[in-house]
């Protein structure tokens, strides 16, 4: 299995510091996520439904006019490869690791591509895969170049697979209102934006016949009941959702400053991350564990991807130990 952020326990046995001491700002998840009410004693005691309300909100939300739920956008992620024969698939490099090993684990022939090299590589790809925006790096991508890329590799039966996990806070970037279109998947999630990655919530936004081959894959309660509940209670409040984009824009801007400020070059990143590429990186990342930091890693390239800390004292921390680590490189 591939490595991902959020490894607290294992930091914490690795650093001998407790749990309880950890500031974690390695999985760009939202720390203020949308506040879950009690669930209703019923929704545990039936199996889930489909006709719940949960697709309902989630066309609303999306814009969509059919999707599917997943648990979380990586059960898609793992079974989309098996829908189709073997192929040349191009993915966004760097990126999400788990879309390139799923392509390869299928028996596609994996190419990983440089953003600006993207549009060059299409006519030999049956697939492109990517992350808008991106995770770790942030870019993004005009929306009409997307439909295009999606144009010319529906042309030959082929598909653009857009994973939007990160796209929530800035609604206006996404492909969802497309979802229908031949050789176009989108994905999202409700880990990130709303964090809530442990329900494992995701939707897949595609044309109905892709979308009932992968819902004959995945099989039948792929969602929780309590799941689905509160994605559909997240999905439709929309005051939230309105106060927290503006929060996170806020907070996005704040952590970027934070960081240029302690002479660490923001590259990129969203109102949920920011991405330092960084040839110090391994020490940085050492140095801010040992002070109770948690903060994602990279090795190709060398570079630090810092989440949202919660709450003032989290930022007043996260400062000090960052104006700590740099006193120590310079000894």
């Amino acid at each position: 299995m591939l490595e991902h952020g959020g490894g607290l326990r294992a930091a914490a046995v690795r650093y001998r510091i407790p749990l309880s001491d950890w500031l974690d700002l390695s999985t760009g998840i939202n720390p203020q996520g949308w506040p879950i009410p009690p669930i209703p004693a019923r929704v545990w005691q039936r199996l889930p439904e489909p006709d719940d309300g949960l697709e309902a909100a989630a066309v609303a939300y999306y814009g969509a006019e059919s999707l599917l739920p997943v648990a979380g956008s990586q059960a898609a992620i793992q079974a989309l490869p098996r829908l189709r024969e073997p192929g040349q698939v191009g993915v966004l490099n760097p990126s999400y690791a788990e879309h390139a090993h799923a392509w390869r684990r299928a028996g596609h022939r994996v190419e990983l591509l440089p953003a600006e090299g993207l549009d060059a590589a299409l006519e030999r790809l049956d697939v492109l895969a990517l992350v808008h925006p991106n995770n770790p790096t942030g870019v993004r991508f005009p929306p009409e170049l997307l439909l295009d890329w999606r144009a010319r590799l529906a042309a030959r039966g082929g598909w653009l697979v857009v994973d939007e996990a990160f796209m929530d806070a800035t609604p206006n970037g996404s492909l969802t209102n497309h979802g229908g279109l031949p050789g176009l998947i989108v994905l999202r999630s409700l880990g990130k934006f709303f964090g809530l990655a442990g329900a494992r919530v995701g939707f897949v936004l595609a044309e109905p016949a892709v979308l009932e081959r992968l819902g004959e894959a995945l099989g039948p309660w792929t969602v929780t009941g309590p799941s689905r509940w509160v994605a559909a209670q997240a999905l439709s409040d929309r005051g939230w959702q309105a106060e927290t984009r503006t929060r996170l824009d806020r907070a996005g801007s704040r952590l970027a400053d934070l960081l240029n400020r302690q002479r660490l070059p923001v590259a990129g990143g969203t109102g949920l991350f920011q991405w330092v590429p960084l040839p110090e990186a391994e020490f940085w990342h050492d140095a801010l564990a040992r002070r109770g930091i948690l903060v994602r890693r990279f090795t190709d390239p060398p570079a630090l991807r810092f989440g949202l800390p919660d709450g003032e004292p989290a930022w007043r921390r996260l400062e000090l130990a960052l104006a700590g680590v740099r006193a120590e490189r310079l000894r």
